[in-house]
């Protein structure tokens, strides 16, 4: 079974071109995150949510923002997959 990577509809214009996603190593394997400045847009985001209702711009955002997160996931599970596969023969 292939799985295929999420598609996006757009970005959110708050998310910077350059310098929005992070890269870390997690036992040998390069892991995808979002960079700090994004986490934190998303953490306004999601607590002015728990505070006050977000404009439909806002909505639209967050939205963005999961697909974005789906997408990383996607691409990390990928990469972990292959890596484990490569190393192990047999056991994936």
């Amino acid at each position: 079974m292939t799985l295929l990577p999420p598609i996006f509809k757009n970005l959110p214009s708050s998310l910077p071109v350059e310098g929005a996603v992070s890269l870390a190593l997690e036992g040998g394997i390069p892991i995808f995150r979002a960079s700090q400045g994004v986490q934190s847009r998303i953490e306004a985001l999601l607590q002015k949510q728990s505070d006050t209702e977000l404009t439909p711009d806002e909505i639209a955002e967050v939205d963005c923002y999961a697909e974005i997160d789906d997408y990383l996931s996607f691409v990390n599970r990928t990469i972990r997959n292959l890596y484990l596969s490569s190393s192990s023969p047999g056991l994936v």
